[in-house]
């Protein structure tokens, strides 16, 4: 049996620490931007972005060199910026194959997807290509796509940083290297400097060499160096599935306190949530916002809806309106949003059920109430199982099942009325039992009396005790059919409500 045929996918981001920060703040996109890592005040210039480099700011400057450079906006290193942005690339890389492997190092992102097979569902390597590109910008990060049947020669042509995409032909892997410099191989020192020595600058002249003289005078190094410049190094995948999550961070510049400003951040934050739920065919079910407090204390709230959704405007008025009713304690130094994902599927209603409102609105509305009225006042009431009077619960609103539940049997019964409130009543007893009634001035000979019913429960608890009757009383024309309750510790009877 032939052997299948290989082919790699190497995506390479330089200048990964200062894209990652950027792909939050995009008001800084267009101005010059170094990153600098280190304690203060021995910080160094660990990443730039273009407009810096083309401004005179170079890796490895100094916080006191960049005072000559006042057009220039310093960033603190962010590493847990990096981390979301790394995930969420990993995530990206991992729709256009199964097998995916990090190499990133410490300034830059670098990953091998294993391509070879997908031409069915993405077309040939060079549309494939365009589109892995393209779902990068998408995430606001530059990355350069090189596709070879050789990871290390996609990896050294990605990082030459000439070309943004290419498609190396099997074979032409030498030729398509020659014009490199050899610090694209990151050679020791020792290796790097005995090269230089000899006028050896490009891949092109160190694939030229002799390969036994180059051995005798380097070693297996000098072997292995040769065998990367002509694309001929032997290369191994070691593959690892990231695991699925949905979540963005920042570090702010500096805190914020009012929440009308943090919604620029949260924008920001929710727009790359939804495209990486959008490029799973997922919608974000619930989303959890939490906030780092200056002093060190923590806000964490979320937000669930009635139905997953991605619609960015809604999303940002139920995280602002949840915080407006929930307000930080403090003023906010870093945001964190983590998404649950959900079914991105629209609730289909019956064909004769009634028309309800739309749940983003509703959401919306629910919103507003609960910021007013507070968090558990807003909801549907439901009747707990107990005897107490009006002993009821508030539960968030849900959408109702599709399938039509079976109606109940019905059955002839009086409507009853409730007062709210109870209304008081003069009522007078012969034999223990009701004679007269009066009721909103009017008085009533009682023609019937059920009761006394006692209702009593949660002994437990101090426990309650309410005696009520039913009557049927007549004042001339005027028939009244009521229930009369009298609490514990109370002499006064009350109608809680009438019977039509």
């Amino acid at each position: 049996m032939s052997r299948p045929a290989q082919l790699y996918a190497c995506v390479y981001a330089r200048e990964f620490p200062a894209q990652a920060m950027l792909r939050v703040r995009p008001a800084l996109r267009q101005t010059a931007v170094a990153v600098l890592q280190g304690q203060p005040p021995r910080q160094s210039v660990c990443s730039l972005n273009r407009a810096a480099h083309q401004l005179g700011v170079a890796a490895g400057m100094t916080r006191a060199e960049l005072d000559v450079f006042p057009a220039a906006t310093l960033l603190p290193r962010s590493p847990a910026e990096e981390d979301s942005t790394r995930a969420a690339l990993l995530q990206c890389v991992g729709q256009f194959s199964p097998r995916v492997e990090d190499r990133s190092d410490d300034t830059s992102f670098c990953s091998i997807a294993d391509i070879a097979g997908t031409e069915k569902l993405f077309g040939p390597p060079e549309v494939l290509m365009k589109k892995l590109r393209q779902a990068m910008r998408a995430l606001g990060i530059d990355a350069a796509v090189v596709i070879s049947s050789n990871i290390h020669a996609a990896t050294c042509l990605a990082r030459g940083g000439k070309i943004r995409t290419a498609v190396i032909p099997s074979g032409q892997e030498a030729p398509m290297l020659a014009s490199l410099p050899v610090s694209v191989l990151h050679p020791d020192p020792e290796y790097a400097e005995t090269l230089s020595r000899w006028g050896i600058t490009t891949l092109g002249q160190l694939a030229a060499l002799p390969p036994k003289e180059l051995i005798a005078r380097l070693g297996q190094e000098g072997r292995r160096l040769r065998q990367l410049a002509r694309g001929e190094a032997p290369h191994l995948l070691v593959p690892a599935a990231p695991a699925f999550s949905l979540e963005e961070r920042i570090e702010l510049d500096s805190p914020v306190e009012l929440l009308d400003s943090l919604l620029f951040v949260l924008g920001v934050l929710l727009d790359h949530l939804i495209a990486r739920a959008k490029e799973h065919i997922l919608a974000l079910a619930s989303v959890e916002i939490e906030l780092a407090l200056e002093g060190g204390a923590r806000h964490t709230r979320t937000v669930r809806p009635a139905l997953p959704g991605t619609d960015r405007r809604i999303w940002l008025r139920l995280l602002h309106l949840d915080l407006q009713g929930n307000p930080p304690q403090a003023r906010i130094v870093s945001v964190k949003l983590s998404a649950e994902p959900g079914s991105a599927s629209k609730v289909q209603m019956g064909l004769f059920s009634p028309e309800l409102p739309e749940p983003d609105r509703l959401d919306v509305t629910l919103a507003h109430i609960r910021s007013l009225a507070g968090e558990h006042n807003a909801g549907r009431a439901v009747l707990e199982d107990t005897r107490r009077p009006d002993a009821f619960r508030i539960e968030p609103f849900a959408i109702p099942a599709t399938a039509p539940r079976p109606e109940p049997e019905r059955r002839t019964s009086a409507v009853v009325r409730r007062l709210r409130p109870p209304e008081a009543v003069t009522l007078s007893f012969r034999r223990n039992h009701p004679a007269t009634l009066v009721f909103r001035g009017t008085r009533y000979q009682v023609e019937r009396a059920c009761g006394p019913w006692i209702s009593s429960g949660d002994w437990w608890a101090g426990g309650w005790s309410v005696e009520k009757w039913d009557l049927a009383a007549r004042a001339g024309d005027n028939f009244l059919c009521c229930c009369l309750a009298r609490h514990p510790g109370q002499e006064d009877w009350q109608i809680e409500a009438l019977y039509d």
